[in-house]
């Protein structure tokens, strides 16, 4: 039989290998689906969760869960041999060897963050983009917040109570707008600490704040932001950042000891030196629009990894060109490339990916948002924000996850934040179970 290969289980992969269940018969291909994690995380709410808003475990769903015949495959993807039409991965518990021959590969393999080569970011800075960087942010402020009560008042303890967030986009307002409500909810259990003495900056390179959308959603944020005591930085980029804090092209210095980084994303590693097809600017792989790669006969590209135009000979200087890498988008894209795959399989030609987007939305926290709808009206303030969590809590999958995430939301009414410092899978906590099972010795 055909052997399809999905590499990717997040919103794209899965909606891809989901409709390849429903539309294929079982004799007519063998689907396999390969992702370095079990699960998909539900991105648009993984800042509620660096804030201890929600529980990690409640924004994500397994993949096993989500299909029913297809072959799941733990694996982080180290090679794609298009010669050998075989791909290898190594599972990232045990590091044995995987590989799997395919005669159609869907590549909807995500993006990671971008540090643009800047000097220090790749040591100093926290991303946003997995789970793991949320609960490492969310254990990072508490940790500088209880090292920050035994510090007596002067310039160490106003590096550790400095928090900035690269990146004025829709992760770094809405990041910024978390943590604005993460510590007006738990700082009253570090007095004398009081909400005074915390300064939060949010850095931004470009000339406003969410520059992509609509200028009316920019200047709302701006006000919205500013009124809460975020502390703004908009045309003046990071030139470097060390262990002390932030240096900006301008000369500024930020003392600070907590940097999120969410300035920009590039395609997983894998996918960048890809030969045979065509990149852009950023090593994205240019699909066509029926998300085929041209001179790649079997390959497919979708999601964060591919740039796929809106008409086609889209020019690559033109944003609007090309359909945005969101997780709107990612869900419709996957079903259109499965139908044309299927389409492919049965001698029949295929169809161009067309689609409106139904508005884009941002949740500032404080029960506020922004929203642009379809014609351009842009909605702000608490209706945008409930907007915001009706959409995305109904695009959540599986009915347990719903549930889950509605509790969470109606906990938060009621009650503060959680403080507990969890080092759950993380270097300093494996280190400290070895030294209190006496496999290693004490720190100095």
């Amino acid at each position: 039989m055909t052997r399809i290969v999905v590499l990717g289980g997040g919103f794209a992969g899965v909606a891809v290998a989901r409709r390849l269940e429903r539309k294929l018969r079982r004799d007519e291909a063998e689907i396999a689906l390969v992702s370095r994690d079990n699960f998909t995380l539900f991105t648009p709410m993984l800042p509620e969760v660096s804030s201890g808003g929600l529980e990690p475990r409640h924004v994500v769903t397994p993949v096993r869960a989500q299909l029913r015949r297809t072959r799941f495959v733990l694996g982080e993807i180290t090679e794609v041999d298009l010669d050998a039409r075989r791909i290898r991965a190594r599972h990232p518990l045990t590091g044995d060897a995987i590989s799997l021959e395919y005669d159609h590969l869907v590549l909807a393999l995500g993006s990671v963050t971008s540090t643009f080569g800047i000097p220090g970011v790749a040591e100093h800075a926290l991303g946003l983009k997995t789970l793991e960087d949320a609960e490492t942010l969310r254990n990072r402020i508490i940790a500088a917040l209880e090292q920050a009560v035994v510090t007596p008042p002067g310039p160490q303890r106003d590096r550790l109570l400095t928090f900035a967030v690269v990146g004025g986009g829709y992760t770094g307002c809405e990041c910024a707008g978390e943590l604005v409500d993460f510590f007006r909810s738990i700082l009253r259990f570090y007095r004398p600490l009081g909400l005074h003495d915390v300064r939060l900056v949010l850095i931004e390179a470009g000339q406003a704040l969410l520059s992509d959308l609509p200028p009316a959603m920019g200047r709302y944020t701006t006000r919205n932001l500013a009124r809460r005591k975020v502390e703004l930085i908009i045309s003046d980029g990071v030139a470097a950042l060390d262990g002390r804090g932030i240096v900006l092209q301008s000369g500024i210095v930020i003392p600070c000891a907590t940097v999120v980084w969410s300035a920009g994303v590039r395609p997983a590693p894998v996918l960048r030196e890809l030969p045979g097809c065509a990149h852009a600017r950023n090593g994205g792989i240019i699909a066509n629009r029926d998300m085929s790669v041209t001179g790649l006969p079997g390959v497919w590209a979708l999601g964060d990894c591919a740039w796929i135009p809106t008409t086609t000979g889209a020019d690559a200087a033109d944003k609007s060109a090309w359909y945005p890498p969101t997780a709107q988008h990612a869900i419709r894209e996957g079903p259109a490339l499965a139908d044309n795959l299927i389409l492919t399989l049965r001698g029949r030609p295929t169809k161009g990916f067309d689609y409106d987007a139904l508005g884009m939305m941002a949740s500032l926290g404080a029960r506020r948002g922004v929203a642009t709808l379809p014609g351009g009206f842009v909605l702000t303030g608490l209706l945008a924000w409930l907007m915001w969590r009706t959409y995305y809590l109904l695009r959540l999958p599986g009915l347990d996850r719903k549930v889950r995430v509605a509790f969470d939301w109606t906990v938060g009414l009621v009650f503060p934040r959680d403080i507990a410092e969890l080092r759950l899978y993380t270097k300093r906590g494996q280190r400290q179970a070895e030294r209190d099972a006496g496999f290693s010795p004490p720190p100095d």
